[in-house]
């Protein structure tokens, strides 16, 4: 809201014919300003997206645009979570993408109560038949079976392990796993049957699971990394709302490399103008708790992401907002989207360019012994604890 203010502060200060030259009336000024933005604008705190947009699968969308220009006041509630449960027949998804180390991929929810309002993931909610908006951050779906799935599969005859990154799409560790604690359900079971994982997350609930993490690592099965964008919570706070701050997550990346648990970063998603700025003071904090790797990769907007992240722009940095969408198009030849395998986690261009070396250089002064060891697959038994052969 402070950025909304400062807009309102500089746009109407002429109009209103504010006087300057008293403290006091300034301040008074400041209180109706604020005034004026709560009236004039309804930003949901604890939100990303401050908007539904239209599912590119349905003929209807419900708008709350009139284009006749009634003025009668349209009545809208704060969105709450709402959950929806889905019994999948099969848990594991496989991708080709040589942008992604791992194929496998594990998804207990679909949508993510963390809100990061850049998410990739957002297109996938249109499949369930909402929008990538507003509804991606309040209709999650559970697979409440996803951990018997994956045993099942993992007593398959036909099945040869690999590791599997937890979650390749919405994050595992999101607000609603304290309920349904469906990640430590399918760490148990990795731990069960000795295979390997990878996890990242963007929350520090992963510190529950310390001790099956612990064993795991105990016979190389398990890495994690954090997805940590910026530690100005100002900008976190808007940007991923629901999201741990950074400061627990660098606390919680020293406390699982001090158990053995091998933690790295990846810086991402790197937004010019509005994060890049940080690279050397992120991978600084992250060498500093013990990171074991690091990485990054920057944003793009495919998708309805569009629409949802330059109406977000526009609302919290309205002086910078052609900037930042230009530095981004630049990324990307000229689109804020990108499809070629490569160039859309790093960009090209002048701008990529720029980012590049930023961390490059950070990297060789914070990251001198970088060691991320490949995972071992060998030691998989399809029979669990109970193998006697």
């Amino acid at each position: 809201m402070h950025l909304l203010e400062s807009w309102v502060r500089f746009s109407l200060a002429d109009n209103l014919e504010i006087p300057r030259t008293s403290q006091v009336n300034q301040a008074n000024s400041l209180i109706l300003l604020k005034i004026l933005v709560i009236l004039c604008v309804e930003y949901l705190k604890g939100k990303g997206a401050q908007i539904n947009v239209a599912n590119k699968f349905s003929k209807q969308f419900v708008s709350t645009d009139d284009v006749d220009g009634q003025d009668e006041e349209l009545i809208t509630e704060r969105p709450k979570t709402e959950i929806f449960y889905e019994s999948p027949k099969k848990i594991i998804s496989y991708n080709t993408s040589p942008d992604i180390n791992m194929s496998a991929s594990i998804n207990p929810y679909q949508g993510c109560e963390h809100g990061c309002v850049y998410c990739y993931a957002r297109n996938s909610h249109e499949y369930w038949g909402f929008s990538s908006g507003l509804d991606f951050e309040t209709k999650i779906i559970v697979k409440k079976n996803a951990p018997q799935l994956l045993e099942r599969t993992f007593l398959s005859l036909n099945y040869k392990p690999q590791v599997i990154m937890l979650s390749g799409n919405t994050d595992c560790y999101q607000p609603l796993e304290r309920k349904f604690k469906l990640t430590r359900e399918i760490l148990s079971i990795c731990l069960k049957y000795l295979h390997p994982v990878a996890i990242i997350t963007k929350n520090s609930l992963i510190l529950r699971d310390v001790d099956l993490l612990k064993e795991l690592a105990e016979q190389n099965l398990v890495q994690v990394v954090f997805s940590i964008t910026s530690q100005d919570e100002s900008l976190r706070r808007i940007l991923e709302p629901r999201t741990a701050s950074a400061r627990k997550k660098f606390e919680a990346m020293r406390i699982l490399n001090e158990e053995g648990i091998p933690a790295g970063i990846m810086n991402a998603p790197i937004i010019p103008s509005l994060n890049h700025h940080e690279i050397p003071s992120i991978l600084k904090e992250a060498a500093k708790n013990g990171a074991r790797f690091a990485g990054y990769t920057v944003v793009r907007l495919n998708g309805q992401i569009q629409k949802i992240f330059k109406d977000w722009l526009i609302k919290n940095f309205p002086a910078r907002a052609d900037k930042v969408w230009h530095q981004i198009q630049q990324l990307h030849g000229g689109q804020v989207n990108d499809s070629e395998f490569g160039r859309r986690v790093s960009g090209a261009g002048e701008t990529s360019r720029i980012i590049n070396q930023l961390f490059l250089a950070a990297k060789r002064k914070y990251f001198k012994n970088e060691a991320l060891a490949n995972l071992d697959c060998s030691k998989f038994r399809k029979g669990g604890n109970y193998t006697l052969f």
